[in-house]
Order: C-alpha cells, then sequence, then structure tokens
C-alpha cells in the first residue's frame, strides 16, 4: 500500500471510530488495531482563538486568563479557546471552577493547552524524559478538568542530534506520557516549533512508531520561508493532525489553499487563530469563514 493509501486508511479509521466511540459503540476488531480507543474526533469544522495570538494585550494587564471567555465571544464572536499554560495565573480547583463557569456563561468551548516551559518530549536523558512526563502530567489534569480535548507539546530535541536517536527519544517519551493520557481522554499533539519537529518525514516517523490515536500533530501554519515550505509540512502531517494553529499566510489564495488541502484530506474539527492582533484574527477568521463553514 502506498503513502497516500495509507493515510487515507488511516483518515477513514479515524472517522469510523470517532462517530463509534460517540455513540459508545467502539467494536472489539477496531479496538485492537491500537493500543487505546480513539478519541472523540469532531465531525465537523469549527473556528477557536488561540490565546497567543493576544499575548501582547496580557502582558500589558489589560485582561488576565479568566476573562479569556468573554474575549473571544464577546470581541470576536468565537465559540473556541485555547489556552497557553504560562498564562495561568493560580490554578488552583476555586480558579479553575471559575474559569468553567465563565466559559460556561458565554457558550465556549475550551479546546486544548498549549503547554511550554516544561521540558521537551525529545529529552536526551532519561531523567529528564521522566521529568517531561512529571511536567505535563498536572495540564494533562487541567485540561482533563477543564473539558478540553488536548494538549500541546514541543518537542526540538538537542541543536545538531541524530534524528535516528531523538525519534527513540521521543518515542519513549510520548508513550510514557500516553499511559497518564489516555485514561483521561486527552490527546497529546505536538506543535512544530523548531527542531526535530520541523522536520515532517521526522514527526511522520514518530506518529508511526507511536501508534496511538491519542497522539497527533498540531501544524503551525508559519508563514513559508526559505527553509520551512508550510504547504508541504502540511500535507505530510495533516493525516494525525489533533488540531490546526491557523495563521494568515502572505496571500488569501495561499491560505485558502491550505484550508481546501484540509478539507480535501478529510480533516475536521478545530482551526486556532493565532495570528497576531486583533486585526489579524478578525481577518482570519473572515478568511476561515469564507473557504471553510461557507462551502
Amino acid at each position: 500500500m502506498d503513502e497516500k493509501k495509507n493515510q487515507s486508511s488511516r483518515r477513514d479509521f479515524m472517522k469510523k471510530t470517532a462517530v463509534l466511540t460517540a455513540a459508545g459503540m467502539v467494536a472489539p476488531a477496531l479496538m485492537n488495531t491500537s493500543s487505546a480507543l480513539a478519541t472523540p474526533r469532531m465531525t465537523y469544522d469549527d473556528i477557536s482563538l488561540a490565546q497567543w495570538a493576544l499575548v501582547d494585550e496580557i502582558r500589558a494587564g489589560k485582561w488576565k486568563n479568566l476573562d479569556f471567555p468573554r474575549i473571544a465571544r464577546k470581541d470576536f464572536g468565537i465559540n473556541g479557546i485555547e489556552f497557553v499554560n504560562t498564562l495561568f495565573e493560580v490554578p488552583t480547583v476555586e480558579y479553575l471552577n471559575q474559569l468553567k463557569k465563565n466559559a460556561d456563561d458565554q457558550g465556549v468551548k475550551m479546546v486544548l493547552i498549549m503547554v511550554d516551559a516544561e521540558g521537551d518530549g525529545c529529552e536526551p536523558t532519561r531523567e529528564l524524559r521522566n521529568q517531561f512526563v512529571i511536567n505535563h502530567k498536572k495540564w494533562i489534569d487541567i485540561a482533563n478538568y477543564l473539558g478540553c480535548c488536548a494538549i500541546r507539546t514541543n518537542c526540538r530535541g538537542p541543536k545538531d542530534v541524530d534524528k535516528t536517536q531523538a525519534l527513540e527519544w521521543a518515542t519513549e517519551s510520548y508513550n510514557l506520557l500516553l499511559e497518564y493520557a489516555m485514561p483521561a481522554k486527552i490527546s497529546v499533539c505536538i506543535e512544530n516549533h523548531g527542531g526535530v519537529s520541523n522536520d515532517a518525514d521526522w514527526m511522520v516517523a514518530l506518529m508511526k512508531a507511536v501508534n496511538n490515536l491519542y497522539f497527533g500533530t498540531y501544524p503551525d501554519w508559519r508563514r513559508p520561508s526559505d527553509d520551512f515550505d508550510n504547504y508541504a509540512y502540511l500535507e505530510k502531517t495533516l493525516p494525525w493532525a489533533v488540531g490546526m494553529s491557523y495563521r494568515n499566510q502572505p496571500t488569501e489564495a495561499l491560505s485558502a489553499k491550505m484550508i481546501n488541502l484540509c478539507r480535501n484530506s478529510g480533516y475536521k474539527g478545530w482551526y486556532g487563530i493565532e495570528s497576531s492582533g486583533r486585526e489579524a484574527i478578525v481577518e482570519g477568521k473572515r478568511i476561515l469563514q469564507k473557504y471553510l463553514l461557507n462551502k
């Protein structure tokens, strides 16, 4: 079976298991193909707002994490939000309960938590790999408590790391983390934030090595550059996509091309707008509604 057929088969399998899981009817034959049941995958597309798009406002003290549901709904008319862990002030249970209430009051879905400053998914020592897992467990717990679907991790690896060795380290780290994430029904995904995660072929190899439907990619729609073809990266990693870190491209035509690639691949889910600033967010929402939701 060639690579395109493999990718198509995986996407078809995920669609089938999404429907069955939602109905509580996953057949034993499907269960045996993976080490975990498929996470409930979305069967429709929607737009969310990534908190990082407004990080300058938060750092300037204009509003706090607890205000995020209101900002998304009232200022942008967006009904999904994606947090950044470093912007939580004090995630005590009372704080989390207030955040849940604020989201419920605004009718906003809390989608995922982007986890930074808690270690890397490709650490060079067993001690650091274990610490990566320990550090991320609390964010899996918080994501579960808030009703999120996933956490986003970073996986860069040491500078100039041998990619075969990096694959072994990352496979170990994510298998350990998924043992904790699966009972909580929280997906774990990787955003291409440099290092080995910028290599689409390496990421595909990692997805295949871990082979767990709670594990996936979170493609960052960075602007294309001489050393990064974001369209090709998206195309290769789409079959494992848990979500999309959407950014406006240099032209509307390129944004539309990437949106259509996702649609034609069978991807269904959230497009988290991470374009920086209010004007860029409004423009991103316009483009997504034009080429995604109005089809």
